[in-house]
This record gives structure tokens, sequence and C-alpha cells, in this order.
């Protein structure tokens, strides 16, 4: 189906608690934030996408968690209930808005061996973080994604990714491939045009900032186109 860069004009928001119950191991959150680096990476690549992570569920102690690389941190993993408020930075309310979407590629498989092994590929790069270097080639990436430039072998990501090169990679660990077109960085908005990706729901972040915006008007990126936490 993939994600139409309009598509919160079709899905309104809903309130934490009612999505909370309906989020399931391996969804996907898709974010379109007003902050530099997001602004950074929506220029990259031409969309409205600037951030992605994962949830997954701990049922024995009743949490939704999401699992997120962010560059000055490296990977991490927050409650959902927090994910949806501040960014990263601690900016609050949440400077944008987010998209609840979900890969048809895991519907298909069975919910526990894949899904354990992508768990662990996510979970066991939590506390990685990024070297200057792995810093400056993450930026190379980003600015060769705009030019539509092939990303090189040396700087292609080995554990230090941009959040969605970490989503990509988890995905990856279940047999699941995002497509994208080889330049630059798998992008998100390169998960939010994946085929098989369905939006699910709209989670309401009581942004100011966004509730004064309308939608940005973005073109493709290639020539073609409480325990509730």
């Amino acid at each position: 189906m993939a994600v139409p860069d309009n598509v919160f004009e079709d899905f309104a928001a809903r309130p934490y608690k009612a999505v909370r119950e309906i989020v399931r191991d391996g969804d996907v959150l898709l974010c379109s934030v007003h902050e530099p680096q997001s602004r950074l990476i929506r220029w990259a690549t031409r969309s409205p996408w600037s951030h992605a992570a994962l949830a997954f569920r701990l049922a024995e102690i009743d949490r939704v968690i999401v699992l997120e690389c962010v560059e000055h941190l490296g990977v991490r993993a927050v409650p959902l209930s927090r994910f949806i408020t501040r960014t990263s930075h601690g900016v609050t309310p949440y400077p944008g808005r987010i998209l609840l979407a979900r890969h048809q590629g895991l519907a298909a498989r069975s919910r526990q061996r894949p899904l354990k092994r992508m768990a662990e590929f996510a979970f066991d790069r939590l506390g990685d973080r990024f070297s200057q270097t792995e810093m400056m080639k993450i930026a190379l990436r980003i600015a060769l994604g705009r030019f539509r430039v092939k990303t090189p072998p040396s700087l292609g990501p080995d554990d230090a990714f941009i959040c969605s090169e970490y989503v990509a990679r988890c995905f990856e660990a279940v047999g699941v491939k995002i497509p994208w077109d080889g330049y630059g960085f798998i992008a998100p908005a390169d998960i939010a045009r994946d085929p098989r990706l369905e939006p699910i729901a709209q989670i309401a972040t009581r942004s100011k900032i966004y509730a004064r915006l309308s939608p940005p008007r973005t073109r493709g990126r290639g020539p073609s186109a409480t325990s509730s936490q």
C-alpha cells in the first residue's frame, strides 16, 4: 500500500491510549518533525518524513517500548508515552506528527521466531554510540542522497546508522528488505514508500507547531516520482 506524503489529511489524530492498544511488535513509527536535523533529512529526501523508529510490547511489565537511533545518543529505548511527548533533544510538546504503520512482510510470517530475531538485533544495539568519524560519514550520506549520488562502500553504515538505516537493518534480520534507490542512504521516505507498509493511525502529540502548519507539498525522491507507557 505504501504511506502517501499526505497521509495526515486522511488519518485524524487518535488519543495515545487508543493507539497503544493496537500496537504490535515490529510496528513502524514514522515522524514528520520540525527540528534542524529533521529539516536536513526532509531536505535531502524531498519528503515530509524525517524520522523512523520501531515499537515492541513488553507484556511482562505492560509497556510499549520504542527503539530508535538518534544522532547525539545512538540507539536508545523509550516508552511510547514519552516518545510522543518530547524529542530526543528534550523539546516538548513534540514538534511534529507521528504515524503508526505496519509492514505486511511481518504479518505473513510467524509471530514468534522471526520477530524474536528482529527484537534480538534491535535490542542488542542499545547503547551503540557514534564517533565523530561516523557522524561525518552519516552527514555525507545525507548530502549524497540529496544530489542522487550512489553511496560508495567506504561511506556505508557499519554499526552507526541514521534512524531509518537502523530500522531497515532490523527488518533485514527477519529477511524483509526495504527497497531503495541506492542514493545516499535508506531514508524514512524509503520506508514510507515500501508498498508493503500500511498506515494504521496518527498518534495525537498535542503539537503547537503543527497545529499552525498545513501539510507540506512534497515531491517524490526519485526522478519518477499507565501502565500506559
